[in-house]
Formats: structure tokens, C-alpha cells, sequence
């Protein structure tokens, strides 16, 4: 049932006050001068941060909110929205202010067959903002289906420094001589680690009851309700199982193998579908073997979750964990990541080095210190061997708060506290 035009023009009003009223904290990614673009990601992850950012950016370069049509297509009002009623929509918006809007349109995947609507008014050359959440709007796929008429951004949770600048602590070089601007990143850093960088969880007091909430509720439900999921405890087990194995490959074999010890026979086609549910809803973000064949590396990979937040719900002692979780998604802001993911491999073959970035030329080891003897040379003489495999500009041991260098016959291995290896790479992104 298409919803009325009544409906489509009070949401219109109102979404122009409410942005307008809107508190917004501008996140690090520049947008790109181009007029139709897609950022992408995981649901409550900042996405529509980017549209009040860019809607703000709008006004200020000399239009009116009267050119703006904003339409969230999670809004209860709006159920039962149809592509036909996005034509609808532009008709309202005309009706009602009289001009050619720019157009931002969040979580737009709930609208079946959104796609022939987008290409049309790329067509008109409407400037256009849309964003989106599941399977359907993953880079590597979105620009075919939109015909290369949009550009795509991947959107994560917040960066380190994001977290910082929405928390106002400054940290600059300059303020990190001061012994108490410092000891306001380290606190922030601390509690970053460990609850990672949800937007709106940004300021609370308990960040747990919070991102329980949200797991539970719109990850977990929505993936269950959205592919049908009759049994979703055992989802939930097998992505419990998961976070526990971040630091290794696994298998669908594996996986299914643990899973029918606690749960009755569970198949790996079954596993198999139920990672790439949680790779739809870009809970868990997947790493290949860059040695292995085509098979294994589709069949035996590493899993990342989204955010350290969502990752400590599933665990208890996590230290090293975290902290591999954290570096991971540093390097997917820097470099990205989509379905096909040939930009960030890990190297496991006769020796295991956890990252590899053949564009970069990059290596990283993580660990969460290296104090013992043994554990130092093992992280380093990884980061030594792949010198005979593959060309590293650069080798790179992340621990939590160890700053050293090490010197090997290739040169010099640098071994940095993650909370700086993360403002680094922010700051070459920029």
C-alpha cells in the first residue's frame, strides 16, 4: 500500500526542521565534488551523520532548506514506501517549496527497486545523497547496478581521531607534550579499545547496556527477520564463536563441526549462509589468504567485527583480541573494503604475519606487548621472512602502548602504540 501524499509531505516539513535543529558533528571523510554519491555500512555506524554534514555543507554554500529533500526510509511514518512513491516524493517536494531539491535519502535499501529511481534522477542530473546498509549496496557491486553514475563511500563507526574530536579532546602534538591533554587521549583510548566508536554512544556512561541493546535488537533481529532465521540463538552462538577465533582462520568445516557439539547437527552450508547474513548487515568483515587458493580463501578466512564495541559484548578476557579487531578496521578505513576485499590479506604460509597491504607495500604484526624475549622475536622475524615472498616498504609491529624500533639485514621494523599507528594512518588518509 503506497503510503499518502499527506504522510510524504508532513515527513518532508518535518525532516527540514529536525535536521536544521540538529547538533551535527562533522566526521574525517571528505566528499568527494562529484553530485551522486552512496555511503555505504553498518546500521547506527554514522552514515547519516554524513548526510546532516553534507546537508549543512549545502545550506552553507548559499541554499535554502527549501532545496533540501531528506527522506530516512526507517521512519515508522514511512512504511510501506514503494520506488513509485520516491517519484511521489520529488512531486510533494515541488508542490510544497517550488524548487529542484538536492536529494538525501538514508537507509534506502527498504525500498525495493530503488535502483531504476536513482539511474533515472542521475539521469536529470539531480544532485544526489543516498545511503545503505545491507548486501545490495556494497561498493564493488553498487557502482555496476547505478550504471557508474554514483560514487560509493564506505562508512565505518568512528576513527580514533573521530572519537576524540566528538568527545573534544584535542590531540595534537603540541597537546600531547601537556602531561594532562595527554592523559585525556590515553583515557579516551582506553575506553575506545574496549568499547569502540559508535556515534551515539559517544558520552555515556554505560556504553554496554547500550550496544547490548543494539546487537541484540537490530543486528541480530534484523538479520534473523530479514533471512528468515528460525533458530537465531544459533546465529548468535556462532558469532560468539567467531569473536573468539579473530585472531585465526576459520573454516565453515570448523565452525559447523563446534556448533553441532552444543546445537544438534549443524551444516556448513547452513554456516556458510550465516556468515554472509552477518557480512550483509557489515557485522563482520572478512580477510583472505593472499597464498592460498581460490577455495581456501573463500572457504578459510579471518573475521573482524565492525567495531571493538560490538566485539567485547561476545567476550571476556579480549586484550589481544581487541586490539587486532582495532587494527584491522584501521586499515580497512585506510585502504577499504568490500566484497572482494584484494586490498588487506593476511600471509599465512610456513610463517604467519597478520596484515599485508600489497599496494603499500605494508606488513604489520599485532601484539599486545612484546616484554618477553620469545614473543618479540617471533613478531619480528615474521615481518623478516616475508621480505623473501613479498616487497615491503614498510614493517610495522602495533602493540598497545610499546614504542621501539628493531633493526633486521632489510632495515628497520617499527614497533608503535596503536592509539598513534591509528591518529597515523587518519592523518595520511587525509
Amino acid at each position: 500500500m503506497a503510503v499518502s501524499r499527506d504522510i510524504i509531505k508532513s515527513v518532508l516539513i518535518d525532516n527540514i526542521k529536525d535536521v536544521g535543529r540538529y547538533d551535527v558533528r562533522k566526521r574525517n571523510y571528505d566528499i568527494a565534488p562529484f553530485p551522486r554519491q552512496v555511503f555505504i555500512g553498518i546500521r547506527r555506524g554514522g552514515k547519516s551523520f554524513l548526510l546532516y554534514q553534507r546537508m549543512r555543507e549545502t545550506v552553507a554554500a548559499g541554499h535554502s532548506w527549501d532545496e533540501i529533500l531528506y527522506l530516512d526510509f526507517e521512519d515508522i511514518r514511512l512504511n510501506g514506501f514503494t520506488a513509485d512513491d520516491l517519484t511521489v516524493a520529488l512531486e510533494c517536494h515541488a508542490e510544497l517549496f517550488g524548487t529542484r531539491p538536492t536529494l538525501f535519502l538514508d537507509e534506502i535499501q527498504n525500498v525495493e527497486g530503488w535502483e531504476q529511481f536513482a539511474r533515472s534522477i542521475a539521469d536529470k542530473k539531480y544532485t544526489v545523497y543516498i545511503t545503505g546498509s545491507n548486501s545490495q549496496m556494497l561498493s564493488s557491486e553498487i557502482i555496476g547496478r547505478l550504471g557508474g553514475r554514483y560514487l560509493a563511500t564506505e562508512v565505518y563507526p568512528l576513527s580514533f581521531s573521530e572519537y576524540l574530536q566528538f568527545s573534544d579532546i584535542e590531540y595534537t602534538e603540541k597537546a600531547l607534550l601537556d602531561s594532562e591533554a595527554r592523559a585525556r587521549v590515553m583515557s579516551a583510548y582506553n575506553e575506545y579499545f574496549r568499547w569502540g566508536g559508535m556515534p551515539e554512544a559517544v558520552g555515556m556512561g554505560v556504553k554496554r547496556r547500550y550496544l547490548a541493546s543494539l546487537y541484540q535488537k537490530i543486528y541480530i533481529g534484523d538479520m534473523a527477520m530479514r533471512n528468515r532465521i528460525s533458530n537465531p540463538k544459533l546465529l548468535q552462538l556462532m558469532l560468539k564463536k567467531m569473536a573468539e577465533s579473530v585472531m585465526q582462520p576459520i573454516s565453515y568445516n570448523r565452525l559447523a563441526k563446534i556448533l553441532s557439539t552444543v546445537s544438534g547437527k549443524v551444516s556448513v552450508p547452513t554456516v556458510a549462509n550465516y556468515i554472509g547474513y552477518a557480512e550483509e548487515a557489515w557485522l563482520l568483515l572478512r580477510v583472505r589468504n593472499i597464498v592460498t587458493s581460490f577455495a581456501e580463501k573463500e572457504s578459510l578466512c579471518k573475521y573482524y567485527f565492525i567495531d571493538n564495541g560490538l566485539l567485547s559484548l561476545q567476550l571476556l578476557d579480549c586484550n589481544s583480541i581487541l586490539l587486532e579487531n582495532m587494527v584491522a578496521l584501521s586499515l580497512f578505513r585506510r585502504y577499504g573494503h568490500d566484497t572482494g576485499n584484494d586490498t588487506v590479506f593476511f600471509y599465512n604460509e610456513n610463517v604467519e604475519v597478520d596484515f599485508y597491504v600489497p599496494e603499500a607495500g605494508l606488513a604489520v604484526q599485532v601484539s599486545y606487548n612484546i616484554d618477553e624475549a620469545a614473543t618479540k622475536s617471533r613478531e619480528a622475524d615474521a615481518l623478516t621472512k616475508i621480505m623473501n615472498v613479498y616487497p615491503c616498504r614498510r614493517r610495522v609491529i602495533v602493540t598497545y602502548d610499546q614504542t621501539m624500533a628493531i633493526s633486521d639485514e632489510h632495515g628497520e621494523i617499527e614497533v608503535i602504540p596503536a592509539w598513534r599507528w591509528m591518529l597515523g594512518m587518519e592523518r595520511e588518509r587525509d
